[in-house]
């Protein structure tokens, strides 16, 4: 396994691939940013091909218009064939309906659980997820994450830290909850 540089795109496992693993950004969070970085080598090192997703969103006209782009973006970065699996940070989370009707696993990192269309997908997705979230993330809902954590759907809270998974003022705990985030990434791809 080679360790990706910043301009590669996609990136193959030393053996044959399980599927492949498309990372979409958030609205200001690149691929490369380091939760979805490190989420790619977890998915590489697990023997999944990863592909980087690049976007520019638009300025936020109306919540549909976004959901809409959203979805149009991850619909096209899918592969036509063959295991897929979608992890997202932030905004990718509006693509929760499309995961959950081609019943895809998915790695959702700092979810927007203050939307109910989101929410009412990852209830509906039978497929394997994982939900990462921190307890000072306006976004974040530690109640309705307690509800859709099931066998199927892991859920890692980790108290205190914010939307970019950080403690503002303390740089070695934002740091210290990284790793806490690539472990629960391990640990569940070692169950699916």
């Amino acid at each position: 396994m080679k360790v990706p540089g910043v301009f590669a795109t996609s990136f193959e496992p030393d053996r044959d691939p399980v599927g492949t693993a498309v990372l979409v950004p958030g609205r200001g969070y690149p691929p490369m940013a380091p939760l979805l970085f490190f989420t790619g080598l977890a998915l590489l090192q697990h023997g999944w091909r990863v592909e980087h997703h690049w976007w520019d969103p638009p300025a936020h006209e109306s919540d549909e218009k976004t959901v809409a782009w959203v979805r149009a973006e991850v619909e096209g970065a899918l592969p036509t064939s063959g295991p897929a699996l979608i992890a997202g940070k932030s905004l990718a989370t509006l693509a929760a309906p499309l995961a959950a009707e081609r019943e895809l696993p998915s790695i959702w990192l700092t979810p927007l659980l203050d939307m109910p269309d989101v929410v009412a997908a990852i209830t509906a997705n039978p497929a394997p997820q994982l939900l990462v979230g921190g307890t000072a993330d306006d976004l974040w809902d530690s109640a309705v994450a307690r509800d859709l954590a099931r066998p199927t759907c892991r859920v890692v809270e980790i108290p205190g830290l914010d939307h970019g998974m950080l403690l503002p003022g303390d740089v070695v705990r934002g740091t210290e909850a990284h790793v806490e985030v690539v472990r629960a990434v391990d640990a569940w791809l070692d169950r699916i």
